[in-house]
């Protein structure tokens, strides 16, 4: 899907909704950081929670990985 390789959409949903809420600390971040110490107390809406902001970064990482790829073998050509 060509929606699914467009920078400008990823990198945005990256910093909205990747990042959201952002005070006192991005989401995501706070969720790692739970998740890092043993997760505890966590229910199956807060892995959820942990899944919906971080597909964006997710897709980022998948574009960076494609961009790389596709130099290497055009490289090798």
């Amino acid at each position: 899907m060509k929606i699914l390789n467009d920078w400008r959409l990823i990198i945005l949903l990256c910093l909205t909704l990747g990042l959201a809420p952002f005070f006192p600390e991005p989401h995501l971040l706070g969720k790692l950081k739970w998740l890092a110490g043993g997760a505890n107390s966590m229910v199956l809406k807060d892995y959820f929670d942990v899944l919906l902001h971080g597909v964006p970064f997710v897709l980022l990482l998948r574009l960076i990985l494609l961009k790389i790829s596709n130099k290497t073998s055009k490289q090798k050509k």
